[in-house]
Order: C-alpha cells, then sequence, then structure tokens
C-alpha cells in the first residue's frame, strides 16, 4: 500500500526565510524531495496560512493565484520574488462537499493570493510554483477543537493531496523587538526558558496524541500566552493534527517531530507532521540528511 501524505504543520517564521540561509530553510529545502520519495508528488496543496484570517472560513478557488507581499520594512530582493502558483478549483468544490458534511458552512470564492506564510514556504519545497495551490483561511475565532475537527473532515479529500498548516510554534514578537534583539541581529541566542518549556510541553503532548490537552493548551501549556500573545500563528497547527489524527482520544505516535529550531531565543520554528505516513517521512528525512 502507498505511504500516506502526511498533514503538516510548518513554521515559516520571517519573511526572510524566502531569501536568507538558515537550518530551518534547508530543511524546507529538503522536505519537498522527501515527501515525493515517501508518498509522492501531491495533485495539489491546501493551505491554511496564519495570515489568511478572516471572519470565517473562506476557500480560494481561483485558477490562478498572485503572490501577496503583505509585509513592510524588509529588503527590496523579497519584494521582487513571485510565486504565481495555480490554483484548483475543483479542489476547493471537494474540500467545500467535505467540510459541509461536517457542518461547517464554507463558501467558495473565485478569488486568488497567496499570502507570505503560504509562499515563502512553498517556494522552498516546490520552487517551479507548479503544483496548484487552495488556500483556506484562518477563522478568526475558531477554536483549537474546531479546527482539529475541520482537519477531520478533510480525510474526505483524495489521497493525492498535501495538507499544510503554516505559522510559527512561538511567536511574541513583542519580546523580539522590545528586547533589542532583532536590532542587534541576536539570532542564534540560547533559548529563553519559557520557549523551551512550551516547545516541549507541545512535543510531549502532540507525539502522544492527547489532543484534548493540545485543545486546552492555552491554560494547560507553560507560558502559553507568553508565547503566544495572540494564537494566529499557532492555530493552523490544529488543522494538520485533525487530518492525521484516527481519534479524539490519545494516540501514541500521532505526531513525529520533523524540525526543531529556535531564533532569537524565543521564536520557535518547529515542524510536525501527522498521521500513518508521518514516521515514513521523518526517516525519509534522516535519511537524506546522513548522505
Amino acid at each position: 500500500m502507498a505511504t500516506p501524505f502526511s498533514p503538516l504543520y510548518l513554521s515559516h517564521g520571517s519573511p526572510m526565510i524566502a531569501i536568507e540561509p538558515s537550518p530551518t530553510q534547508d530543511f524546507l529545502k529538503a522536505l519537498g524531495p522527501a515527501i515525493e520519495r515517501t508518498a509522492g508528488r501531491p495533485r495539489a496543496v491546501l493551505v491554511m496560512s496564519a495570515h489568511t484570517m478572516a471572519r470565517g472560513a473562506v476557500l480560494l478557488g481561483s485558477a490562478r493565484h498572485h503572490t501577496i507581499h503583505d509585509f513592510g520594512g524588509f529588503p527590496p530582493a523579497l519584494y521582487e520574488l513571485r510565486y504565481d502558483a495555480p490554483g484548483d478549483p475543483l479542489l476547493a468544490k471537494q474540500a467545500q462537499a467535505c467540510l459541509a458534511q461536517a457542518g461547517f458552512d464554507v463558501p467558495v470564492l473565485d478569488e486568488g493570493g497567496l499570502d507570505h506564510g503560504i509562499w515563502t514556504a512553498l517556494m522552498h519545497l516546490w520552487p517551479q510554483a507548479d503544483i496548484p495551490v487552495v488556500p483556506l483561511s484562518l477563522p478568526a475565532t475558531a477554536t483549537p477543537e474546531s479546527l482539529w475537527r475541520m482537519g477531520q473532515a478533510l480525510k474526505g479529500l483524495p489521497p493525492d493531496i498535501q495538507v499544510i498548516g503554516t505559522g510559527s510554534l512561538t511567536h511574541n514578537l513583542r519580546r523580539v523587538f522590545q528586547s533589542g534583539r532583532l536590532q542587534a541581529g541576536l539570532v542564534n541566542l540560547p533559548e529563553d526558558p519559557e520557549s523551551a518549556a512550551f516547545r516541549q510541553w507541545v512535543f510531549q503532548h502532540a507525539t502522544a496524541g492527547d489532543w484534548p490537552a493540545l485543545w486546552d493548551y492555552r491554560r494547560l501549556a507553560p507560558y502559553a500566552v507568553e508565547m503566544h500573545p495572540t494564537d494566529e500563528h499557532w492555530r493552523p497547527f490544529y488543522l494538520a493534527a485533525g487530518m492525521g489524527a484516527t481519534q479524539a482520544q490519545a494516540e501514541p505516535g500521532a505526531a513525529v517531530r520533523l524540525h526543531q529550531a529556535v531564533e532569537f531565543g524565543c521564536l520557535a520554528l518547529d515542524a510536525y507532521a501527522f498521521g500513518p505516513g508521518a514516521g515514513a517521512l521523518a526517516h525519509t528525512l534522516a535519511a537524506s540528511a546522513s548522505t
């Protein structure tokens, strides 16, 4: 039986990941080929980004996307980059039908556009921008559990679809700016204890498949509010986790951490894979790193 595509949660960090070498950029460049060696080439990608947030969930069903440079104050070279991938109106309708069966009313809009949480990751996975992309917006008020259940609903998608959530495992930019770390270029600072505690809690509960604890992360996880003053960069994790999970109870081995990194002492860039194919994908990545 073919190895299934593992739903993924990818931390994208700063838009500079598009042009600035880093361990996380290296990981993303290795991830696309590893996916293809493990499960094949996806027909299309459905992605939820922290930066495509709306009052409610919508699917962007345009046949063609344009690159959105939704940031300011970066080098001119960053604004010259393009990742104008095709869309997939059929996949948008298929996702809409899956979500409707689970009680989620998600319209399909004939609109396109890829925010930087999408294209700065995908440009390293599939640089040719030739795999169709369907963005699913992050509902502004969606709970972790409701996003997990949306992921469950997407199990009805065809098996050749790669589902990705993008954000950052921790995201407290105020700590980075107010401490002067960014201005001083202190990318490789030792990790703050608060970041380490939060990352370890996520790792323990994700690899144990303890979804109820993860849904209640804001109350249960150490330094959750400190690491995510607002949690839009964290919530796409739950869409990918829900699609990969087989049940709502704990299921050991349900998640595999594919990558871990921390910049400026507190911005965690960990990545996770979920579901039956996660272990095989991790093995492929490890094998490619050792050659």
